[in-house]
């Protein structure tokens, strides 16, 4: 029973990581890619760590928000992508890397359809921040989630066993054996 239990819990994190995975790709496509109506467009940045360094050279307040509207555009993908595998005993630096690839993967996705739109650029420093976003967002939830689980699940598991004063114990007995008929040697009196 309580590995059923425990097959239909993985089952509903995975359905609400999908669905909650497939929302927030849709927030983010529909945030990004609108066309945008501005007056002139910069060129493409193919420098890596350009964009951030003119960034840096702003006001603070400027930098913070550039910098972190960057990283946390697709941050939740670094907890939405192991929910959605539903995996609670991998690797922690497997699952690191499964998350940072293929958050690596949908900011190039992104950017590269960004580049179409009218009024929108590719720039390389969003890929490094996007991804960079979801591997720093995978560190600080992801271990801490799944060994939460962990030892609920343990607490679950040792609630289920039963103690060791409410175990009966049951006197061994051998099988196929039969019962040696008794005797008396000092009187040779046999029942």
């Amino acid at each position: 029973m309580q590995g059923r239990s425990g097959r239909r819990a993985a089952f509903r994190y995975r359905a609400a990581g999908v669905v909650l995975l497939v929302a927030h790709l849709t927030f983010v496509c529909w945030l990004t890619l609108r066309p945008l109506t501005v007056p002139w467009v910069s060129a493409e940045t193919l420098e890596p760590l350009a964009t951030i360094r003119a960034d840096l050279a702003l006001s603070p307040w400027a930098a913070i928000r550039s910098i972190g509207g960057g990283l946390l555009l697709l941050a939740p993908l670094g907890v939405l992508l192991p929910l959605a595998g539903g995996r609670v005993d991998a690797c922690s630096w497997a699952s690191l890397a499964r998350t940072a690839f293929t958050g690596a993967m949908a900011a190039l996705a992104v950017a590269l359809l960004r580049s179409e739109v009218t009024g929108q650029i590719m720039n390389v420093d969003s890929v490094l921040l996007n991804t960079a976003g979801v591997a720093l967002a995978h560190v600080l939830v992801v271990p801490a989630v799944r060994a939460g689980i962990r030892r609920r699940a343990d607490r679950a598991r040792a609630a289920a066993l039963p103690r060791e004063d409410e175990v009966q114990t049951v006197t061994p007995t051998i099988h196929r054996v039969g019962i040696a008929p008794w005797s008396d040697a000092s009187t040779g009196w046999r029942p």
